[in-house]
Formats: C-alpha cells, structure tokens, sequence
C-alpha cells in the first residue's frame, strides 16, 4: 500500500510541476527587438500567439500568428532553463552591429511582474544562455516572411 501511495503521489506531483511551469510562461511576455538603419523586426510572444511586426513608425498592423503545440513545447523548454536573474549581465559573443555588420537585436522579458532585459547583441548572435530561445523567436517570423 505505501508502494502503491508513493507511486501515486509521485506521478500526480509530476503532472502538477509541468502543468505549473506551462502556465507560468502563459503569463510571460517574450520581446524580441532587432534593427538598424533599414531593418526592423519587433516580435511579442504571449500565451500561444506571436505579434510581429516589420513597421518601425507602427504605420502597418503587425501581424499575428498562432504559435504550434509543438512550437510553443519548445518555447517552454527553452525559456524554463533561463536564470532570469542573470539575463541583464549575459555576454555578447560577436559585435558586428559596431560597424554595421548585423542588426541591433535585444530580448525583453516581462515575467511575475518583472523586467528582464538584455544588453543589446547582433541579431543572429544571440548570447549563449538564450540562444535556442531567441533563435525559436526569430524563426516564429521567418515562417511568415
């Protein structure tokens, strides 16, 4: 019987910590910013949706789409092995957008009523720490060019 309830228990705490972590980044707010002169790209992932957006002056609607049960698996996998708390101080691993060689790119994060941001990096060459993360992102619009 302490068999049987362990097992249990065990199975049903499982259960309960991914469905938990599925709603915690239902409630996140995922921004990614890249541009530069003649380049904007502006991505907001919410809740199983993404709002893109290539308009700088905010002329044009930005377009939505919904994001894929196995996308947004993946957004979740990706974004539950984020220390949000180190997120400001990650490293930039190249600096072409110094000399024009890649666009501005930033990640913004707005999770339990707090902001996490990046310092800026190249798009296309994200930090190490987010690089899956921000990549997933960049693809969500890539898709729909």
């Amino acid at each position: 019987m302490k068999t049987f309830s362990l097992i249990f228990l065990t199975i049903f705490l499982a259960k309960g910590c991914g469905n938990e972590a599925q709603n915690d980044i239902a409630n996140a707010t995922l921004q990614y910013t890249a541009n530069t002169r003649g380049f904007f790209q502006k991505i907001v992932v919410t809740n199983q949706k993404a709002t893109i957006s290539r308009d700088r002056e905010g002329e044009k609607s930005p377009e939505e789409i919904t994001i894929s049960d196995k996308d947004w698996k993946e957004i979740i996998g990706y974004f539950e092995k984020i220390d949000l708390e180190k997120v400001p101080t990650l490293k930039d691993p190249t600096q072409k957008r110094f000399y024009d060689g890649a666009a501005i790119a930033n990640l913004k994060i707005r999770y339990q009523d707090k902001n996490y941001e990046t310092t800026e990096f190249d798009h296309g060459f994200p930090p190490a720490e987010i690089e899956k993360l921000v990549n997933k992102i960049v693809s969500l619009a890539k898709e729909k060019e």
